[in-house]
């Protein structure tokens, strides 16, 4: 039975490919398929319903259903057997339609008279596009060979629409790939860009499907598999146990690419009519769809791994590598699933944007992303299954809005936006060599953020006045190896040369949590933004600690050296720390190297717990910096890389503000230097406030350099110092209205 039912089915794929060889119009393709289904699966009607919208499913073609209902016939998605079937990505197989949970009966349709149902999903690697259909009047459970049969064309028949098969008059079969499609992100980076898509995973295109000789794609299957374990073990061979991540990676790799579940699978497919590279995407596509309904992060990672297993499997049989030929287009914006931060650095500056499918606020691709100064947007859901290579796209980091393909209307409003962003920012480069002084005569310190020489050049275009925060971490995040101390002096002593004397604050690494290296063993943690991570790191693990400040020290060359620790949590871990570097400086000093002219050691201020540090503590340091956005998450109990919860707090609560009151209080107590780094030192509203509170520094992004001077030279700081105690005092939850009445009121 089940070589009969294969044969037939292999039987259905050639008369498949045969009918979508015979030209014609989209919808003729389409009537002529259900009929052959129709008839193949010895059922009276075989129904093709696609999405016309993310929600709704149209009936686009029928056999034994009535012909007028065509294109007229509607649902929701989770309405109906078919809209449960979308939803779920499941087939329903029942001898009793009517007597199931959800039935609706259409009445245009005339459907009234089947009693058997069966529906399966159409859908390619995870997108939904609609459902395959068969009914019948006699009551019967179709066989699970019948369902494996039709699951297998709905297959073909995704990957027909892929390619353009059907496309004809009305939404649902319009060509794929040409629509206008609005993603709703996260911002990873602010800033506008507009530009062409470039994809940093090419997708791999089927084109035959459909296997005539079962021995020989079975042939071509094991030889690709075989080729694929070699390459795995290859890689693994080459991490020689040095990369324990990496090599727990490609060993979950191995495990599925010598899995006899997956390969029965595939071969079962191939049994019945697929080629090998289509019984891969099959797999591909279950696996994707599984990844949706999977909430143990374990087991998702699992699917990713089988997900990237397969596209390599594909790769190989197909030939179609990394590398198609295809050339980068002017004003290249990247989209893809994820990306490292060494594969992002590789492309540079010439990328204006970057949107990627997964990703976090202060992953190691956001990170670089700041450092190179262009618009980043995370979570843009299933794009690089929509987007091709040279399609238009605009990038609104400030949103976190990706607009694919847009209108025209659409593309012309946000070249507004862009070009009031740049006619601004011409009016700011006039302040760049102009003090950031208010109307009351008080002068803020505006400095910059960096982390790669890249940025360097921005610290004289952007009128900053130093370096207020230089992330070492990224010289160890893009290496698969541990810098050499020689590499980092030359690295620093480029950052102090490039600076020409102007400050520059080093910010110890800071890894754990989010950013973990590549050559680091992964700690698994419950909570690791709270966990082993940053200055933790570096006094449990002392090393790389003390080889970083000796190239540090050695980079300095007689010039000042500004070090500041990050994640202090309580005064001992700073003593600790300093006298570290104390000791290296000393131990220089024993071996007559030259000695840095100045010496300034500080804290980042990133938990709550250090505000209430001892008076000597904050004797001890020469600076203080206030790392904003760790401590807001901490102080609001908000994890920041939560969008339901992050976006909730606001700087301007009045019980943050008298946080921050109590830390400018202490340090003026003990004349500590104090200076406010993070996300909000560049809205300019947030810094204004953030200045009238008596912070005299702020360290922020380039580009918000201007527009937060141009602000405070437009302001008298007292007078918004007595808006926002007025409103603590009258027991207000947030001073942003007040503030920005009274701006209203000064005519800003």
């Amino acid at each position: 039975m089940a070589e009969r039912s294969e044969t037939e089915s292999r039987k259905l794929l050639r008369r498949l490919r045969d009918l979508l060889a015979e030209p014609g119009a989209g919808q003729e393709r389409l009537d002529r398929i259900t009929h052959a289904i129709a008839d193949s699966m010895h059922s009276e009607v075989c129904s093709i319903y696609l999405f016309r919208d993310d929600e709704t499913l149209e009936l686009c073609a029928t056999e034994g259903l009535k012909k007028e209902s065509v294109h007229k016939t509607r649902m929701r998605l989770g309405e109906g057997l078919v809209g449960r079937v979308a939803k779920t990505s499941s087939p329903v197989n029942t001898a009793d339609a009517p007597a199931e949970k959800g039935f609706r009966y259409m009445p245009e349709t005339g459907e009234e008279i089947y009693s058997s149902f069966l529906g399966v999903p159409i859908q390619r690697l995870g997108e939904k596009l609609g459902v395959l259909v068969v009914q019948s009047k006699r009551a019967r459970q179709f066989s699970d060979d019948a369902v494996y049969a039709l699951e297998v064309v709905a297959m073909v028949l995704a990957e027909m629409t892929e390619l353009g098969a059907f496309v004809g008059e009305g939404e649902a079969l319009s060509a794929l790939h040409q629509q206008p499609v609005l993603y709703r992100g996260a911002t990873g980076q602010e800033g506008s860009s507009e530009g062409r898509v470039w994809l940093h995973e090419p997708r791999v295109m089927i084109t035959n499907l459909v296997g005539d000789d079962p021995k020989k794609e079975l042939a071509r299957l094991n030889a690709a598999v075989d080729q694929l374990r070699l390459s795995v073990d290859a890689m693994l061979s080459m991490t020689d146990g040095q990369d324990k991540e990496q090599s727990q990676v490609l060993e979950a790799y191995r495990m599925f690419a010598n899995s006899r579940g997956w390969m029965r699978r595939m071969e079962e497919d191939i049994a019945r009519g697929l080629s090998a590279e289509a019984a891969v995407e099959k797999e591909q596509s279950a696996a994707r769809a599984r990844l949706e309904t999977v909430p143990d992060p374990y087991l998702r990672d699992r699917l990713h791994d089988l997900d990237d297993l397969s596209n390599r499997l594909l790769r190989i049989l197909t030939g179609q590598g990394a590398d198609t030929g295809a050339e980068m287009p002017d004003n290249p914006i990247l989209v893809a699933r994820n990306i490292g931060p060494a594969e992002l650095l590789d492309y540079g500056r010439k990328l204006k944007g970057v949107v990627l499918e997964e990703g976090s606020v202060g992953s190691h691709a956001a990170i670089v992303a700041r450092a190179l100064a262009i618009p980043l947007v995370i979570h843009a859901d299933r794009i690089t299954t929509e987007a091709l290579n040279g399609d238009h796209i605009l990038v609104d980091g400030d949103q976190g809005i990706v607009h694919l393909r847009p209108e025209e209307t659409v593309a012309a409003a946000f070249r507004d936006k862009v070009a009031m962003q740049a006619a601004a920012q011409t009016r700011y480069a006039s302040l760049r060599d102009l003090p950031a002084t208010a109307k009351c005569g008080t002068t803020i310190a505006l400095h910059m953020n960096a982390g790669l020489m890249a940025d360097l050049p921005s610290l004289v275009g952007s009128g900053a006045e130093g370096v207020g925060l230089f992330r070492t971490e990224l010289q160890f995040l893009i290496r698969a190896h541990v810098p050499k101390r020689a590499e980092l002096a030359a690295i620093y002593a480029s950052v102090m040369a490039a600076a020409k004397g102007k400050r520059v604050a080093f910010r110890t690494l800071d890894i754990g949590s989010d950013k973990v290296l590549p050559y680091m063993k992964r700690v698994e943690e419950p909570n690791p933004a709270m966990g082993w991570r940053a200055i933790r790191v570096g006094l449990d693990k002392p090393g790389v600690m003390r080889m970083q400040l000796q190239a540090l020290i050695r980079a300095a060359d007689g010039r000042s050296l500004t070090v500041m620790f990050p994640f202090v949590a309580e005064m001992d871990e700073f003593r600790r720390a300093r006298q570290m570097l104390l000791d290296e400086v000393q131990r220089e000093r024993q071996i007559g190297r030259k000695l840095p002219g100045a010496l300034e050691i500080g804290a980042m201020l990133e938990t709550p717990s250090l505000a209430y540090a001892p008076k000597a503590f904050f004797e001890m340091c020469d600076f203080i910096s206030i790392g904003g956005n760790d401590l807001k998450q901490f102080f609001f109990a908000a994890d920041r890389e939560n969008e339901q919860v992050r976006r909730r707090y606001d700087l301007l609560n009045t019980s943050f503000l008298r946080f921050i009151s109590l830390i400018v209080q202490r340090c003026e107590d003990t004349r500590t230097h104090l200076s406010f780094c993070g996300e909000d030192a560049g809205r300019p509203v947030e810094a204004l406030c953030l200045a009238a509170l008596g912070i005299k520094a702020l360290s922020m992004r380039p580009a918000s350099i201007g527009p937060v001077k141009h602000l405070i030279r437009r302001v008298d700081l007292t007078e918004l110092r007595h808006v926002i105690d007025t409103d603590c005092e009258a027991g207000a939850l947030n001073v942003r209205a007040s503030v920005m009445d009274w701006l209203a009121r000064q005519d800003i």
